[in-house]
């Protein structure tokens, strides 16, 4: 029997790709690469071989529960599982790891986000069966760690134990979130961290015992729900459930506490895809190093992302390291090393309209 499970968190709303990131319709529904498949639908596909479809949990905000079975229609509707309210990625992972158990308490569990760009998939797919064989019988909680190519302060970093073994799992040392730049070119001088993907890897039973050692309450509180997980009363619990929850990340809430943590060292052309920039990054660029999606006449226009509807003719001069973008009724052009204005961009549209947010 294959005890292999995924779980792909699809529950955000991707603030940063504003305009193209709406509330009602968050980045990982769309075909951000011009693919012909969304970030949600690459995500599951990826796993292909990894597990079989009924293996797959997609854990989503209620409002979104159409879009998921719209996208991947195999799912069942135990498959989905739908939170009430946002509560960070720790509930998120304790709903899906405890009703999980109750089908299978062998359960091997992979946890992937749902809006990465993963560029070397077989890589990727060996990085896993990796991780998956140190986890299937042992009681290990298991991160992938990307090879950092600069001191982005955007990411989480995770020091690893170097030793002279071959092996490319390795034991974690510390976790530190988001580094100011100064202390992100010291981890990168040192060769002793990586990236934090944020993809994790643990059997049921490990991670259990890492919820009631480190957030009991949370393991309490999911626990009580094992007469009613797969059962019609599964909804109301998972309501009531939630307004206990307190808003925490996994890496918060264990990984940082946790003296079992190990890494995987990887290298699979990662981006979390969490901004204009980031996109800019993974995608293929024009004889004038712009990445364009649209129909477009440029004149003078270098280093910019551009990506407006088909039907619309953009016309565009003189732009140097640009940001322009287009959807569903909202125009933004920002340059490209502001985007970190998207954020207050979205928080003052509201003021015209929840529609354009």
């Amino acid at each position: 029997m294959n005890h292999t499970y995924v779980v792909i968190m699809a529950g955000g709303v991707g603030t940063r790709f504003w305009p193209f990131s709406r509330t009602n319709n968050p980045k990982q529904f769309h075909d951000v690469l011009g693919t012909g498949k969304s970030l949600l639908q690459q995500t599951a596909d990826r796993f292909d071989g990894i597990c079989p479809q009924e293996h797959i949990y997609v854990v989503t905000s209620t409002e979104y529960q159409s879009l998921v079975k719209e996208q991947l229609p195999y799912l069942s509707d135990d498959q989905v599982l739908c939170e009430p309210v946002r509560r960070n990625t720790a509930p998120c992972i304790a709903y899906a790891a405890y009703k999980i158990a109750q089908q299978d308490p062998e359960a091997n569990i992979v946890v992937a986000p749902a809006d990465h760009i993963i560029l070397k998939e077989e890589e990727f797919r060996d990085t896993i069966r990796i991780a998956l064989e140190a986890t299937a019988h042992q009681n290990v909680l298991v991160t992938l760690g990307i090879q950092p190519s600069r001191p982005d302060t955007g990411y989480g970093y995770i020091q690893y134990i170097q030793d002279a073994s071959e092996q490319r799992i390795k034991k974690v040392k510390t976790f530190t979130e988001k580094p100011h730049l100064e202390l992100a070119q010291q981890f990168l001088d040192s060769g002793e961290f990586v990236w934090n993907a944020g993809i994790f890897v643990w059997n049921v039973q490990a991670i259990r015992q890492a919820f009631e050692s480190f957030m009991p309450e949370t393991a309490e509180i999911f626990a009580e729900g094992n007469e009613w997980y797969f059962t019609e009363k599964e909804h109301a619990f998972i309501n009531k459930a939630y307004s206990l929850c307190k808003n925490i990340s996994i890496d918060n809430g264990i990984m940082e506490k946790a003296k079992n943590v190990y890494v995987v060292l990887s290298d699979f052309g990662w981006s979390d895809l969490g901004t204009w920039k980031s996109l800019y990054e993974v995608s293929e660029k024009d004889e004038n190093e712009n990445v364009t999606d649209g129909t477009h006449m440029l004149y003078n226009t270098n280093n910019s992302i551009i990506k407006t509807p088909k039907g619309k003719l953009v016309v565009i001069s003189g732009l140097e390291g640009f940001i322009v973008a287009e959807f569903d009724g909202v125009l933004m052009i920002c340059p490209k090393d502001e985007e970190q204005k998207v954020k207050e961009f979205v928080a003052d549209a509201k003021h015209h309209g929840t529609h354009f947010v």
